[in-house]
């Protein structure tokens, strides 16, 4: 093959092996874009609680218990749709649930629950999202199994929906509960 004949050429070859990546690229579910720190310690903060900033909750206070870390903003609209699902999961006392407001103005956030609900055992305050970021926070919601030891077990990535709870979370919970 000529240098002309490759040189014309080569640009359709890049197109087809892009065309490609985009195809197998996809077929992916964004919702299950693997975590990192699944199977390690949950990373070590101690933050402001929303509803009582003088008072402190740091990841270790967690230790015994499984449960849930929901990070969440008033200004997110996904999780207004998840919302509901994590109230109604509240109040059967099968797991508990904490916040972590992201990136939030605290009044905000405060009105937000009292208008909508509040879910959380107590939600923590991340307001420059430091403590998102060593979670690997990619957007928010996201929802993070902790087991007794304090270890990630799993992340949802998006809204919580009633399926990922009967089908995913709760039956991990419940395992993680046992063991």
């Amino acid at each position: 093959m000529s240098s002309t004949t490759f040189k014309r050429f080569l640009p359709l070859g890049i197109f087809i092996v892009l065309v490609g990546f985009l195809a197998i690229g996809l077929t992916l579910n964004p919702r299950e874009v693997p975590s990192p720190l699944i199977n390690k310690p949950l990373p070590q903060f101690k933050l402001a609680v929303l509803s009582q900033p003088d008072k402190t909750i740091a990841a270790q206070d967690m230790l015994g218990q499984v449960w849930l870390l929901n990070v969440w903003a008033s200004w997110c609209v996904a999780c207004r749709i998840e919302h509901p699902v994590l109230v109604e999961l509240s109040k059967t006392k099968q797991v508990s649930i904490y916040g972590l407001n992201y990136k939030d103005k605290s009044p905000a956030a405060v009105a937000w629950l009292a208008n909508f609900g509040n879910p959380y055992v107590q939600s923590l305050v991340d307001a420059d999202g430091l403590v998102g970021i060593d979670l690997g926070v990619y957007g928010v919601p996201e929802t993070f199994v902790v087991d007794k030891q304090g270890v990630i077990r799993y992340k949802q990535i998006g809204p919580v929906t009633p399926e990922a709870l009967r089908d995913t979370i709760l039956p991990l919970v419940k395992k993680l509960s046992a063991g």
